[in-house]
């Protein structure tokens, strides 16, 4: 690190900068600096009570680290870290700005990662994802959490109960790190596979609401796969770069198990898209023999008030023949005009009857 400079700038609150564009409008209060320590050998030694001094202490502990967590902090405050850390500005920029997809960009000596990281909520039955910006120098770590998860807490508590693992420095947070957002997949896979079961029942139970349901959960889906599937290149790179930043072989191991973990990730998600369309296909398919089905049985209906309109147009067509009354016609004074004239409506009526009969009409 090349020099440090005290933050002078003022304390007074300024509005909270939030780079996560689902994050609630009226957030819960939290502190900006979530964690502050400096670790020598594996070890805790210092809780610097401000950012500034934790600029203080690593400039007066040769072979320190330090590791500076914030939640949502302010733009001056990300500034002020950029000019003390020499971070590159587009990096900040990126920091500032959020929304950004998974990337490991490198500026000089200094690594910035972006993850994604996912957690499926019960209550609504929805993933809720959130950004993760990490700072990487030779000596220190800043993390830079933009939602709830994941939690950097549990992090910490596992990297200190580890010391031999925390001294390998720098590269060894950043995959404790990566482990833990994968780790954080895993439920949300298990609540997907859930809501896909639901829908399947949904489809073949002829819920008409479960289109929407499925173009909800193809969105989900199809962002769940944006963020995990960058991270098996991003890791590949760490490991295909290990050698030139000084990375043991122990820790290369654990990257693998991660790269591996984020590949089963990445090909579940990848099933659960092919199965959706399938779905759809499916829906689709039942949807139109549904009105395939009511339109023949709307035609078998048709049919039969057909049938019945031309069995009755029979007798109504002779009674309104004979209703006339015009002079010249004989079968008005025939003694069995009347009778004729039934049985000549019921014939018609019974010859109908049995032609529609033979044909399925009725």
């Amino acid at each position: 690190m090349k020099g440090f400079r005290r933050i002078t700038a003022p304390r007074e609150e300024a509005p909270e900068h939030s780079m996560d564009p689902r994050a609630p409008e009226e957030a819960p209060y939290r502190p900006t600096v979530i964690d502050n320590a400096i670790y020598v050998d594996g070890h805790r030694v210092d809780n610097p009570g401000s950012l500034a001094d934790a600029f203080e202490r690593l400039k007066q502990m040769p072979g320190s680290m330090a590791w500076i967590g914030l939640y949502r902090p302010k733009e001056w405050e990300l500034v002020k870290l950029g000019e003390e850390f020499e971070l590159h500005e587009l990096a900040l920029e990126d920091a500032i700005v959020g929304s950004q997809r998974p990337k490991a960009d490198r500026y000089g000596e200094t690594l910035f990662v972006v993850l994604r990281a996912a957690r499926y909520l019960d209550d609504v039955e929805e993933v809720a994802f959130g950004e993760l910006h990490v700072f990487l120098g030779p000596n220190f770590v800043i993390t830079v959490r933009h939602a709830e998860a994941p939690d950097l807490h549990a992090v910490r508590k596992r990297m200190e109960s580890d010391p031999d693992l925390l001294r390998q420095g720098p590269q060894a947070v950043l995959y404790a790190i990566l482990d833990a957002v994968v780790d954080g997949y895993a439920p949300v896979v298990a609540g997907l596979q859930k809501d896909l079961e639901e829908i399947e029942a949904q489809v073949f139970g002829g819920d008409p609401s479960v289109s929407r349901r499925v173009y909800e959960l193809s969105g989900e889906v199809i962002e769940f796969q944006r963020a995990t599937q960058p991270l098996i290149r991003m890791i590949d790179g760490f490991i295909l770069g290990a050698a030139k930043y000084g990375v043991n072989q122990e820790l290369q191991s654990y990257l693998r198990d991660v790269a591996d973990h984020a590949i089963t990730v990445s090909e579940r998600v990848a099933s659960f898209r092919q199965m959706l369309q399938d779905i759809l296909v499916i829906n689709s398919t039942l949807v139109t023999q549904a009105l395939t089905e009511t339109s023949i049985k709307q035609g078998e209906e048709v049919k039969k008030i057909s049938a019945w309109a031309a069995i009755l147009f029979a007798p109504t067509l002779v009674g309104t023949i004979y209703g006339m009354n015009f002079v010249h016609m004989p079968e008005l004074k025939w003694l069995l005009g009347y009778p004729f004239a039934i049985v000549l409506m019921a014939t018609v009526c019974l010859v109908l009857y049995a032609v529609f009969k033979r044909r399925d009409w009725l």
